[in-house]
């Protein structure tokens, strides 16, 4: 095909992509993919497919496995969509293709596309939908942003003849060549370390990370993919060992930090450094000579292992930490000095965990912190256009609106919309505000999700939205809001429940049910057969703007949720990664606990809390059926799995359970509990009475004042988890083991004054 060699001519002179869509049936797209490759100069080497069939003779993965991609760039990526167009194997594709590249999308005939269903929309008909109830929103904006983008070309492909229907060339000027950055005036590493920057903005990323030089400092590098941010980390890390520094190298995968270790063992080599990696290939280990003779290192750890800090290296290089459990980042502040490369708008997803969830607990840590952003592009020039599409077509960029417009917002001012999927796809700027609250609410949101938005019968979107002037005077009307309001908070609702019997029964015997989070646990973890009969409306997400938060806008927006569908719905519902401040707002809220999970969520590093608010006779059936045996288990597994979990969270947890566990002792037990103040081995002698007086108190408290948060803390620690005595008075902070127990005896002694009167 001439129009696939013109592109990638001209994607090669400007050093940009080019987008090729190939539209017909799947055989003649297939073939013309193939014809159009053989008629450019891509080595087979260089080129991926992504679709079910070997389009070509070179590498291919399914959709589902686009991850593989992830870490490498290629010089064309085919995404044969026939089957199945999976946003997150789109982006990823996109995002591996480099400068001078080509991405070929093989889809049915546009005009029809939209309306097919495929194996991606068989996903979103969680049951008891099907796949005809999917809208297919998300392809046709897919399609409106193919037909109105530049570095585009779309050919109708038909056995009587193709049509080029818009050849996507652009005709840009050619590229400049790239000025080499020059040296900060007060740099350390030595000046052939700035010369192999590739931009300003590595350059300052890279001069920033001297501060790893000395202990105490923690350094964080965010960019866009593409711009450098490992590579500026490899180059970082070879100075380090070449110092005598002992750097370790963590990452999701290897794959992740491959380019840390091949610029790192480039630059060593152009500074005359000796250096040896355990293997010649993807090595994760090199011992770097110094000049004095001391060997420094740059060594891989995957994150499990390197949160122990193996061999105490002096500094830590976390590579796309986006995508980390906050608890293994947090973890790794123990390091002497430690630094964070992240993803801001990832191609396979905003990973967000990063800057929701830890940022907070980095400002609060020794370190001092270092910020640098990268913007500029490396791979590929900086007016590409193809970003540009994939930017918009994904919402990688959304963003909530500026602060200005929405910042006089208030719980009286704002106005409860329901905002379907037509109403989003009909106005692009409702659809950025609201997503993009979205993902800076969560700690990853993907491509994906954006799809499931638009498309999935399960979904509902619920916002707060306040009347301002818009951000930008030159947007035109139709760039707003369709009444000219801005989102100040969004929920997005999935409903859940009304399961048929015989999808109950395959439930309860291990099967997964898509979409039914809730139902899911209660059924399978829990052992409840009828968990699934009733209906509910689960919030999956629920996001306020920064500029307004702690206003009592999203308790609004849940009030009014409760409002519309207390009379539909047997329960409202949540899941989420339980801290003292989430599970204090649903519990303020009327949410009930059913479920504290036993393992961290892999993304989170929190357990994980399930929360119901009943609305029916129904739903307060289900709600104090799980809060009996919620308080019935607890107990036992505070002292096991959950022995770990942090005493707030135990203690906001208790307090959200809708249930009065008895504190009626025996007598014998009375005696026990009240001879703990003259005698704390009682306690380890038989520790039940004092566990359910805990109870108790944590979960229906007569004298909710009656202790203070350090006595409540303790009581968790020593009473209702069974840490030993030495290790609770160390976190405690007691001078001795011996004030630790008189601590823990007086508390008891307030709770058996206090219970054995309103036991």
């Amino acid at each position: 095909m001439e129009l696939a060699r013109a592109l990638r001519a001209e994607a090669q002179r400007a050093d940009e992509r080019r987008v090729l869509v190939l539209a017909g049936d799947p055989r003649l797209t297939r073939e013309r993919a193939a014809t159009a490759l053989a008629g450019t100069d891509i080595p087979a080497e260089e080129t991926t497919v992504l679709g079910p069939e070997p389009v070509l003779d070179c590498e291919r993965h399914g959709q589902r496995r686009a991850a593989e991609l992830l870490g490498r760039t290629q010089s064309a990526v085919v995404v044969d969509a026939h089957e199945a167009c999976r946003p997150n194997a789109l982006g990823t594709a996109v995002g591996a293709v480099d400068g001078g590249g080509l991405v070929l999308l093989l889809t049915p005939p546009l005009d029809d596309w939209p309306a097919r269903r495929d194996a991606f929309d068989d996903s979103l008909a969680v049951p008891p939908f099907d796949r005809d109830q999917v809208t297919g929103h998300f392809r046709r904006r897919l399609v409106e942003t193919i037909r109105a983008h530049r570095g585009i070309g779309v050919v109708a492909v038909d056995s009587d003849g193709d049509t080029v229907e818009q050849s996507g060339l652009t005709d840009p000027p050619p590229r400049r060549p790239r000025r080499a950055a020059d040296p900060p005036a007060d740099h350390a590493f030595p000046e052939a370390t700035y010369g192999a920057c590739q931009s300003a903005d590595q350059r300052d990323a890279v001069h920033a990370l001297e501060a790893l030089l000395e202990p105490g400092h923690a350094v964080v590098v965010e960019a866009d993919r593409g711009r450098g941010k490992s590579s500026a980390a490899g180059l970082a890390a070879a100075n380090l060992a070449r110092e005598g520094l002992d750097v370790l190298v963590t990452a999701p995968q290897y794959r992740s930090a491959g380019e840390v270790f091949n610029r790192a063992a480039a630059l060593l080599e152009t500074l005359g450094v000796s250096v040896e990696g355990d293997q010649d290939d993807a090595p994760q280990r090199l011992t770097v000579r110094t000049a004095s003779g001391d060997e420094g290192y740059i060594r891989y750890e995957p994150p499990s292992q390197a949160v122990d800090l193996p061999e105490e290296p002096d500094v830590v290089l976390v590579d796309e930490a986006a995508a980390l459990p906050v608890r293994r980042l947090e973890a790794l502040l123990s390091a002497p000095s430690v630094a964070f490369t992240t993803t801001v708008h990832g191609y396979e997803g905003a990973g967000r965990g990063f800057s929701v969830r830890f940022r907070d607990r980095l400002d609060d840590a020794e370190h001092v912190v270092t910020e640098v952003s990268m913007t500029e592009p490396i791979r590929y020039a900086e007016a590409d256009p193809v970003e540009v599409w994939a930017f918009r077509a994904l919402l990688l960029d959304a963003r909530p609106p500026v602060a200005q417009v929405v910042g006089d917002a208030t719980p009286e001012t704002a106005t409860y919309r329901q905002l379907t999927s037509s109403e989003l796809l009909a106005d692009e700027q409702l659809l950025r505000e609201a997503f993009g609250l979205l993902v800076l609410a969560h700690y990853r949101t993907e491509p994906t999700d954006l799809a499931r938005l638009l498309d999935a019968p399960n979904l509902t979107v619920r916002a707060l939205t306040q009347d301002g002037e818009p951000s930008d005077a030159r947007r035109s009307s139709s760039e707003r809001s369709s009444d000219g309001g801005h989102v100040v908070a969004v929920a997005l609702l999935a409903r859940e429940g009304a399961l048929d019997s015989e999808t109950r029964e395959r439930m309860y015997e291990g099967g997964r049910i898509r979409g039914n989070m809730l139902p899911d646990v209660l059924t399978t973890q829990l052992r409840d057969r009828e968990a699934g009969v009733p209906v509910g409306q689960r919030v999956l997400r629920i996001a306020t703007h920064g500029a307004v938060r702690s206003r009592g806008l999203g308790s609004k927006l849940l009030s009014e949720i409760r409002r519309e569908f207390a009379d539909d719905v047997d329960w409202l519902g949540v899941g989420f990664g339980a801290t003292p401040e989430l599970l204090d707002f649903w519990r303020t809220n009327g949410y009930r606990i059913l479920h504290l999970s036993t393992s961290r969520n892999d993304r989170s590093g929190e357990y994980s809390a399930v929360m119901i608010d009943p609305c029916s006779d129904a739903g307060r059936e289900l709600s104090a059926r799980h809060s009996g045996w919620f308080c019935d288990r607890i107990g036992a597994t505070l002292t096991d799995a959950l022995d770990d979990a942090a005493p707030d969270v135990v203690r906001g947890a208790l307090a959200a359970a809708d249930a009065e566990p008895s504190a009626d002792l025996s007598a014998w037990e009375w005696r026990l509990v009240a001879g703990l103040p003259t005698g704390a081995s009682i306690l380890d002698t038989n520790p039940a009475p004092f566990r359910r007086l805990a109870l108790r108190h944590f979960v229906a408290p007569a004298d909710p004042d009656a202790l203070s948060t350090r006595e409540e803390r303790l009581l968790v620690r020593k009473v209702l988890q069974a840490r030993p005595w030495t290790e609770v008075a160390t976190e405690m902070e007691f001078v001795s083991e011996r004030e630790c127990k008189r601590a823990v005896g007086s508390a008891v002694e307030t709770l058996t004054r206090l219970y054995r009167e309103h036991p």
